[in-house]
């Protein structure tokens, strides 16, 4: 490879030991070879001797040919000529940064001329390594040192510190030396030299940087007077990021609107704080816009910080990042308060604003101060049943000029007041008054919203308010709605606490009864009496269960069910509750689809609806049931906001009675809420009706006229699964019916019921883990007679301590689900981590479902519900056992 030609010439390295030809070892060995040969020459004469000298002048004479042969071949050079140089040493040698070989004791094994340089060496013999060369200067003495302490633990590092030193080539008498601004970078390398050996490097680079430090200070010093000319311009002018937090005001703006710039943070300040309402949405717009970047000219007010509103026009610009996403705006802010100069260009905005003035969908009017209508846009005309837009500041009456006609006219007196309060607050320029809303006089039932806003440049001018009109009675309507749909949670909630503290109170009356009548014989006194305590308390277990119901808390079990085949087995039923008074029409829709719920639930939710409307029926009348298949336009079109759009199973219930008055007809999904006489109800019949419809995953609405009668309408969800399995097994039995192919189906799945348990005794061992005493105390007592060991807990905490503190295994959890410091699912987490395969049953009044969710997905374990007697827990304990 040829040597490097250029302009500049290569200045050879300072230090370069990378290449060393010979060995003193060798030198050592021919030494000693001499030696050794001349000792035998003297200890050795005559034939022996002379052999010797024969055989040492064949090896020099070998020695010698061979060398002149080398020398011919170029592989031995005679002299002290220097090798010539390699492309990559020259490169090295020609870099314009310092760079500086050491060994990994220190020792310089290279450094070219500009290291020299840079470090002030006049020669090889001043060269001195990274450390020396910057070892008397403070400034640098930290980077050298974690440069160091990195190179030795194999990390490259880089640092940058700033000297002052003379400039180079400066006269000795210099007074002031100069800032100078160091790059140094370093690495390790290794290096297998020609023997094999294999050695560690480490490589410094050293750069001056000072001009490239110069030239960003520059750059700075021209952006601060960019920034300065920008503060001090005669519009204002401020820059904000996509989500609306402000990086950017000049002062400029931060004047008009009264913020001190000195302590203002970028992105501390948001837009929705300066633009007042849903003017943000018209800076929205331009990020929203087609086609490329473009500048939004938009005309609004701001907010200054004292509240008042400053009219002003923005020219908004949002750039679009390479990836295409939306950047930080750019808005020219112009203002147009009164004794500002304006342009005769703005006329153009105002036949724009004209424009958008009749053409929007909102209403707009402007008023005077005392509230008087003069113009308003068409909206507003028809709102308020006005035949055209008004514009009747100079209309005459009979006394030949009457006043425009006032806004306070237009609603219910009721609300006159809080609306004069509004206009005079828009009269003193307050921003962000509170909405008015009132019903109007000439429809109660219709409600509007006002939204008002001072004028700020009306001075000598009779329009000083700006007032906007919503219409909200669909919304009231829709809120009204949500109201009672939110109270019948929460009373569904409280209803749900209060039914799982009854059920544990339960679970201890019935449990202490079976124990009671263990010890006692039917022919006891006081067998009777246990009876009746233990029949009341299961009677209590209903009304729980109702309770549970309308909270949805209760334990479904669903199943395919036919409607039509499920009110014909209730019909014989409904005949002997409704009596002789009442007839009973069942009208059956044609090919019904499946509906999935729980079989003897919805079954109460029949029977409790035909009782209450042959309670409605006092002289007796007519009771209709009947279904239909409604699609999901049908159901669209349904009057019922709640109602979801998708394909239902309609049941009606419609009956000839009293029917039921307004005022009453959102309380009678309440519990305890009954219009009947103390004693004839517990006002829970409706209320489990409405859960079991609502935990089945339905709709349930009323609909009903005094004197002519009441209507239930129940919604359930089409069993979309099913109706292809019935398709497919109609076709095979050759024509049988959907709904018979149903009833076989779901005949087979009721018939598969396990076979009853009769010895409930056993030896496991068992861990009872339950928080209320009376509850842990019956089961303990009822598992220790059928022989079961029995260790009990008050919280999961305690179960876990148990488990770790017994030698003896455990077979069996019985748990609580809901306690304190743990509860039943943590539990369960935490059982699992050390004991796998351990069998649990959780006991609760709520419904499996409501804890579930809160396990994995392939979680087993037993289920046992609350109230449960004594030979319910040792038939689910005995079947768990038995697995």
């Amino acid at each position: 490879m040829g040597k490097l030609t250029g302009q500049e010439k290569t200045e050879p390295a300072m230090i370069d030991q990378s290449e060393r030809s010979g060995s003193i070892k060798w030198l050592l060995l021919l030494a000693f070879f001499l030696v050794g040969v001349a000792v035998a020459l003297v200890l050795f004469k005559g034939k022996i001797g002379g052999e010797i000298q024969l055989v040492f002048l064949s090896v020099l004479a070998g020695v010698g040919i061979l060398s002149l042969l080398g020398f011919a071949a170029g592989l031995i050079q005679m002299g002290n000529q220097a090798p010539e140089q390699h492309l990559t040493r020259q490169f090295v040698d020609s870099m314009n940064e310092g760079i500086l070989v050491c060994d990994a004791k220190d020792r310089i094994v290279y450094a070219n001329a500009e290291y020299g340089r840079l470090t002030g060496a006049d020669g090889s013999a001043s060269i001195r390594s990274i450390e020396r060369s910057f070892a008397g200067e403070p400034d640098a003495a930290e980077a050298i040192y974690r440069l160091s302490e990195a190179v030795r633990s194999g990390r490259p590092a880089m640092e940058e510190f700033r000297l002052f030193r003379a400039p180079s080539g400066a006269a000795d008498g210099e007074p002031e030396p100069q800032a100078r601004w160091f790059r140094i970078r370093v690495r390790s390398m290794v290096d297998v030299g020609v023997s094999g050996k294999v050695e560690d490097l480490y490589v410094w680079q050293v750069s001056d940087i000072t001009r490239d430090r110069e030239r960003q200070e520059n750059i700075f010093q021209e952006l601060q007077l960019a920034i300065n000319y920008l503060d001090h311009a005669p519009a204002g002018f401020f820059s904000a990021e996509p989500d609306g937090r402000v990086i950017y005001m000049n002062a400029t703006l931060a004047d008009w609107l009264g913020y001190d710039l000195a302590q203002f943070e970028p992105r501390q300040l948001n837009l929705s704080e300066l633009v007042p309402g849903d003017g943000t949405a018209l800076l929205d717009a331009a990020i929203r816009a087609p086609g490329m970047p473009k500048t939004e000219m938009i005309d609004l007010d701001l907010v200054k910080r004292n509240g008042q509103g400053l009219p002003v026009r923005l020219m908004h610009r949002v750039p679009m990042a390479s990836d295409g996403t939306p950047g930080a705006s750019r808005t020219l802010v112009l203002n147009r308060s009164p004794g500002e100069d304006i342009s005769e260009e703005l006329r153009v905005a105002e036949v724009r604003f004209a424009r958008f003035f009749n053409n929007t969908p909102i209403a707009i009017a402007a008023l005077t101060g005392e509230g008087q209508v003069l113009r308003t846009n068409a909206p507003f005309a028809r709102m308020f049943k006005a035949d055209a837009p008004v514009d009747t500041d100079k209309a005459e009456d009979e006394d030949g000029e009457r006043k425009a006609p006032s806004i306070l006219n237009l609603i219910v007196e009721k609300d006159r007041a809080a609306l004069s309060e509004a206009i005079e607050n828009a009269l003193q320029g307050q921003s962000n008054i509170v909405p008015v809303e009132s019903q109007l006089a000439e429809d109660k039932n219709r409600t509007v919203r006002f939204f008002l806003s001072g004028v700020e440049d009306s001075e000598g001018d009779d329009e000083q308010i700006i007032v906007y009109a919503l219409e909200t009675t669909e919304q009231r309507a829709l809120e009204e709605q949500f109201s009672q749909s939110q109270k019948m949670q929460a009373v569904g909630q409280l209803a749900g606490g209060v039914a799982h503290d009854f059920n544990n109170v339960l679970t201890a009356i019935i449990g202490f009864s079976d124990l009671l009548l263990t010890s006692h014989r039917p022919s006891d006194p006081a067998f009777q009496d246990i009876m009746n305590i233990k029949q009341n308390a299961n009677r209590a277990a209903s009304l729980v269960r109702q309770l549970l119901a309308f909270s949805r808390r209760q334990t479904l079990r669903p199943q395919v069910l036919a409607l039509g085949d499920v009110l014909a087995d209730l019909s014989i039923l409904l005949d002997r509750l409704l009596g002789e008074k009442v007839d009973l029409d069942l009208v059956h829709g044609r090919d019904l689809w499946p509906v999935k719920a729980d079989l003897n639930q919805l079954e109460q939710v029949i029977v409790n609806l035909a009782v209450n409307a042959r309670d409605a029926m006092p002289e007796g009348g007519h009771l209709t049931i009947q279904t239909r298949n409604l699609s999901a336009e049908e159901a669209a079109e349904m009057p019922y906001k709640q109602l979801e759009t998708a394909e239902y199973v309609l049941l009606e219930v419609v009956d000839s009675g009293t029917g039921i008055p307004a005022d009453i007809r959102d309380k009678i999904f309440e519990p305890f809420f009954s219009t009947k006489d103390v004693g004839k109800g517990t006002g829970l019949g409706l209320s489990t009706v409405y859960g079991i419809i609502k935990q089945t995953g339905g709709f349930i609405f009323l609909e009903s006229e005094m004197g002519e009668g009441t209507t239930f309408r129940i919604f359930l969800p089409r069993y979309v699964e099913d109706a292809k399995a019935l398709e497919a097994a109609g076709e095979a039995a050759g024509g049988e019916s959907d709904q018979q192919a149903l009833a076989v189906d779901a005949g087979e799945v009721i018939s598969e019921t396990p076979p009853a348990v009769t010895d409930l005794t056993g030896s496991a061992t068992i861990l009872l883990v339950e928080d209320e005493e009376a509850v842990r105390a019956f089961a303990a007592r009822a598992l220790a007679s059928r022989g079961y060991q029995v260790y009990e807990a008050g919280s999961g905490a305690e179960a876990l301590e148990i488990i770790h503190e017994i030698d003896e295994p455990i077979d069996l959890v019985v748990s609580d689900v809901v306690m304190p410091e743990m509860d039943g699912p943590t539990m369960l987490g935490e059982l699992r981590k050390i004991r796998p395969e351990l069998k649990v049953i959780f006991m609760s009044g709520y419904a499996e479902e409501a804890f579930r969710k809160n396990l994995p997905d392939n979680e087993e374990f037993g289920f046992l519900p609350k109230p449960f007697s004594l030979k319910q827990l040792a038939t689910k304990i005995k079947e768990m056992l038995d697995g």
